[in-house]
């Protein structure tokens, strides 16, 4: 595939620069600021939510990477990076970006997160704290893209996480999840309708949030205790690590 032009993503529109902005009830308006990474090949998505506001307003941080899931803070691109044995760089140059796109786009995995935008009152990059949220049409992406069979979302069905808001997205066009694995990590599965009366099976996978906020949580399942109990030097970075394995 040729590489994409500057400043966009394969598949997708260029996007305008987002500002963080107030709007007239003293709310930051949280614009998304990267356009879905998909392409044709792609067989799985992650779909999280909305990056930290910086990423918006363009005030990164030393070790953020300026591309989906850069958050120094995050760790979705450390545990993949664990997983694969990728040597990541973990800075805001160019080869850190394109080190991730190449990863992506030979693995055959895309991302496309469901928020397009959003309204805080305390700006900050909590799923909970969005008001007023405007999704993407993901069910739309979703026929465009037809070897896509997988959703990972990163994060379950909490207030405002990205498996919530896709139920709310799926029940606006009379769809839902139907449960295949009832623990962690959640499996689902629904059925896309398509043009003549052709039906598609999608398979979700609710992970574990890959952000330092879902730590406490990780640390207060039985399955992280058991394994912290049997080998003190185990971490909530392991866990993710071995839960996300399979799926990636």
């Amino acid at each position: 595939m040729p590489a994409a032009p500057k400043g966009r993503m394969p598949g997708c529109p260029p996007m305008k620069n987002a500002r963080l902005k107030v709007n007239p009830r003293n709310m930051f308006e949280h614009v998304h600021p990267y356009p879905p990474f998909v392409f044709e090949r792609a067989t799985r998505w992650v779909v999280g939510t909305l990056p930290p506001p910086r990423f918006t307003t363009g005030e990164l941080l030393p070790g953020d990477v300026d591309f989906c899931y850069g958050s120094r803070d995050g760790q979705l691109w450390p545990i993949l990076d664990r997983i694969f044995n990728l040597g990541l760089k973990f800075e805001n140059t160019a080869e850190a970006i394109d080190q991730r796109k190449r990863f992506l786009m030979a693995r055959g995995i895309g991302i496309c997160d469901i928020v397009d935008r959003a309204r805080r009152e305390k700006v900050d990059a909590s799923d909970t704290g969005m008001r007023e949220i405007r999704l993407r049409d993901l069910t739309g992406l979703l026929r465009q893209f037809p070897s896509v069979d997988t959703l990972l979302f990163t994060g379950g069905n909490s207030k405002n996480g990205p498996e919530y808001l896709f139920r709310r997205h799926l029940a606006d066009s009379g769809l839902r999840l139907s449960s295949v694995v009832d623990r962690v990590p959640r499996i689902h599965r629904f059925v896309l309708p398509g043009k003549g009366g052709s039906n598609r099976e999608i398979r979700t996978v609710s992970l574990t949030a890959p952000s330092g906020s879902a730590n406490r949580a990780v640390g207060s399942m039985p399955a992280y205790k058991s394994r912290k109990a049997a080998d003190p030097a185990y971490t909530t970075l392991d866990f993710r690590v071995e839960q996300y394995e399979p799926f990636f």
